[in-house]
């Protein structure tokens, strides 16, 4: 892609005629179940085929969302949705799920796949990963500095995508179970609820220590161009026109270099939570990044303001130069033929032209009746002429020449070209997983809670483990989830670590596990939630690995496949990930003793652990399966992971699993047997 794309989100008609008349170059948005915006608007069907013939006319490229995580029960229904979007010819998917993925790769091999943010891969080894899984993009994390965007940049096999505008989330995209722990719904489903702009607090912070300012990046936009970043993407499928039309224009102001702080301050009435942040890309984290939504904000967006965003989107534009070619020959009908983007259309008039009685056809008269292309995405660019002296013909005959040769062009541009569909794989009936003996594997975050002569299959320590006590305990290691600008040096203490196994919970860890040379285990934040997704996994070089924590037991049992899996059935599930410690808001690292909580409106404490320079908050209470653990019939090991626990209460805990004893203390079941939405 020569020219960088502005990327607008459209979570309705009204959005979409807006990023089209303000000058997008592309847009995104949903239809059916499978969005990360289930909750907006949407489109239809029809809406949809309508949206994409619209898209195609203003030459502006429209990508469709289907990045949730999908179950086997709705592979079918997704199928139907992929059919659908090749039939109409859209220009790319945004994905997530790998076995989604895999679904589309093997019925559309020819339709662009764009890697969803929600797949959280930020370093190089992850893009090399995603180009040989056939993607053409990928949609960067919005946590990268300026920094590490040009480190992925400068070798990137792929065309990369970053947010310049909207709503920044605590949690690394991809990573966050807090709303489906706290409210059963999923945001890797597409119904976040944002329980993160509730107030949660840390001792000195501002009282809402999980709720960020709204990212802007657009002043920045010139620079990204520099860093090598070909479509910057402007959030809010759930946000009105108005937002859109003012995000696109204040884009295309800011390539061209005329950006200012009127702008900024439109878009900040518009929609901000306390204003805008630009922290991880110029890595200034801390305190001031973090805003919530006030009265203020709201009311900020007055009527006079709204009404001249409107206007802007209000009527059609004139976008695309039509080159025409008229011909008048005495006794012959006219002749129009307009050509636009590669498309050529003929037209004949219905009368035949004859000699002139008083006042001749001239050129000039010719091309004022062309110019008339207004309410249309035409404009006149070049006219050429071949006109008999003294010829006539009424000026309605001209106006009609032209309707039907802008119609006829208005077909042709609109037309899908579908692409080529391949033999729909079985769905409904995937070969049943024949699960051996049940094996036992335990992570442990600190090797001194391990308890003596612990009997296990595999054993997981932090990667930092000295060597000498990964050898003592015979232990692989587990890859930390946030690897942003580590590569290099993760993938050198993996090696060092002499590891003979190693649990990956990201795409990034996979590729550096991989390029290491080490077996992998997959974590359960590869959201692996179908069988395709086991299938997908043991394809990129996955041994073992455990489903995804929104997965019930019912699904579980029935998941296909040959790839060994198992289920975490013990451990504080972890809720968040982030690069903005929400404990360092109000104390230093070195007074927070990597031993501190958050809490939230009801007084309920979450563990807060760092690790790699990102923070890990856990949920109040451990997931405990320990008496119910016989009904998971379908696979091949437990993982219990321990996190805040010391090694009496480990001990205790693993007899409790091996007797199949009730959990002493408060638990909860996790997701496994309400599951979400």
């Amino acid at each position: 892609m020569t020219k960088p794309e502005i990327l607008a989100p459209c979570g309705g008609f009204p959005a979409l005629l807006a990023a089209l008349r303000c000058g997008a170059d592309a847009v995104y948005f949903g239809f059916g179940a499978f969005n990360a915006r289930r909750n907006a608007s949407n489109f239809s069907d029809e809406e949809a085929k309508k949206a994409l013939r619209l898209c195609r006319l203003h030459g502006v490229r429209a990508h469709i969302t289907l990045n949730t995580l999908v179950s086997d029960d709705e592979l079918k229904n997704l199928a139907e949705t992929l059919k659908r979007t090749c039939r109409e010819a859209a220009d790319a998917l945004i994905l997530q799920d790998l076995g989604v993925i895999r679904l589309a790769r093997t019925l559309y091999p020819d339709l662009p796949r764009h890697a969803s943010t929600q797949m959280t891969v930020g370093t190089p080894a992850g893009l090399r990963l995603l180009a040989s899984r056939g993607f053409s993009r990928a949609v960067l994390p919005r946590e990268l500095t300026k920094s590490e965007i040009a480190e992925l940049s400068e070798n990137a096999p792929l065309e990369l995508e970053a947010f310049v505008h909207g709503a920044l989330c605590m949690c690394v995209s991809g990573q966050c179970l807090l709303s489906a722990m706290l409210g059963s719904r999923s945001g890797n489903r597409g119904l976040c609820a944002q329980p993160c702009r509730l107030p949660f607090a840390a001792d000195g912070g501002t009282g809402h220590d999980f709720s960020l300012k709204d990212l802007s990046l657009i002043d920045h936009l010139p620079e990204l161009v520099k860093l090598g970043v070909c479509s910057f993407k402007i959030e809010g499928r759930m946000k009105r026109p108005e937002y859109v039309a003012a995000a696109v224009t204040a884009c295309r102001e800011a390539l061209a270099g005329n950006y200012n702080d009127t702008r900024e301050a439109d878009l900040e009435a518009l929609f901000s939570r306390s204003g805008f942040t630009d922290g991880y890309f110029e890595n200034n984290r801390g305190k001031a990044m973090f805003g919530t939504r006030k009265k203020e904000n709201v009311t900020a967006a007055t009527n006079t303001l709204l009404k001249s965003y409107e206007k802007l989107y209000e009527k059609e534009c004139a976008v695309r130069p039509v080159q025409f070619e008229f011909t008048a020959k005495i006794n012959d009908a006219p002749r129009l033929v307009a050509v636009c983007d590669g498309h050529s259309v003929t037209v004949f008039g219905d009368t035949l032209c004859e000699p002139a009685k008083t006042r001749p056809l001239t050129e000039e008269t010719v091309e004022k009746q062309l110019q008339k292309c207004g309410g249309t995405v035409f404009f006149a660019k070049e006219i050429q002429y071949h006109i008999d002296e003294n010829i006539a013909l009424p000026l309605s005959e001209l106006n009609a020449l032209r309707r039907k040769a802008l119609d006829a062009l208005t077909e042709a541009l609109s037309a899908p070209k579908p692409y080529k569909i391949n033999e729909l794989p079985l769905l409904d009936a995937f070969p049943a997983h024949k699960a051996g003996t049940k094996k036992w594997y335990f992570r442990f975050r600190d090797a001194s809670a391990i308890p003596e002569n612990l009997q296990f299959d595999r054993l997981f320590l932090p990667l930092s483990t000295p060597k000498q006590t990964l050898a003592k305990h015979h232990a692989g290691v587990y890859l930390p989830r946030g690897l942003f600008g580590s590569q290099k040096q993760t993938l050198k203490a993996l090696r060092e670590s002499g590891a003979p196994y190693a649990l990956c919970d990201t795409l990034d860890a996979v590729a550096i596990a991989k390029e290491a040379g080490t077996e992998i285990i997959g974590g359960p934040f590869l959201n692996l939630f179908n069988t395709l997704a086991l299938k997908e996994a043991e394809e990129i070089g996955v041994s073992e690995a455990a489903v995804s924590y929104e997965l019930t037991v019912n699904q579980i049992n029935r998941l296909g496949g040959d790839l060994p899996r198992g289920v975490c059935v013990y451990g504080r599930t972890p809720l968040m990930l982030t690069r903005n410690c929400p404990i360092k808001n109000g104390m230093t690292c070195a007074q927070c003793g990597r031993k501190q909580s958050i809490t939230d409106r009801k007084g309920i404490a979450f563990p807060v652990r760092c690790e790699n320079g990102f923070s890990e908050i856990f949920n109040s209470r451990p997931t405990c399966l320990s008496d119910r653990i016989h009904e998971l019939h379908n696979i091949d090991f437990y993982l219990l992971d321990f996190t805040t626990e010391n090694k009496a209460e480990c001990r205790q805990i693993i007899e409790n699993y091996r007797h199949g004893a009730p959990a002493d203390g408060a638990y909860t079941r996790g997701l496994y047997y309400r599951g979400v939405e």
